[in-house]
């Protein structure tokens, strides 16, 4: 059994910054890669950011220079650092990781809970 847990959100004022996290728990042989997303009130959910095992990083182009995705493979936690927040960044933030449990398994998707962000003054 897999668990995503993402942390780190919160109220913040336009131009501040935050750092989420997602620690990944359980049966884990290997994490393939991890990706952030995002949900604004009335609309669908979008990608923001990823990284993958080999530490290679995207993000979207929108965020790009303002959200940086990192990682700590020792305590399997992936962060999404976003700086210069505004009001249009207030979203459900949701961490979502592929995984392979144990040696020979096949790689299996989980999704975090989500962890709301609020940009206002």
């Amino acid at each position: 059994q897999v668990q995503l847990v993402e942390s780190g959100g919160g109220l913040v004022q336009p131009g501040g910054s935050l750092r989420l996290s997602c620690a990944a728990s359980g049966t884990i042989f290997k994490i393939n890669g991890v990706s952030w997303h995002r949900q604004a009130p009335g609309k669908e959910r979008e990608f923001v950011a990823a990284i993958t095992s080999a530490n290679t990083t995207r993000v979207v182009s929108a965020l790009r220079g303002r959200f940086t995705i990192s990682r700590d493979v020792a305590s399997n936690t992936t962060f999404l650092q976003m700086d210069s927040l505004g009001p249009e960044d207030t979203a459900d933030y949701y961490c979502n990781a592929v995984i392979v449990s144990t040696k020979g398994e096949a790689p299996q998707r989980y999704w975090g809970q989500g962890t709301q962000v609020t940009v206002s003054s």
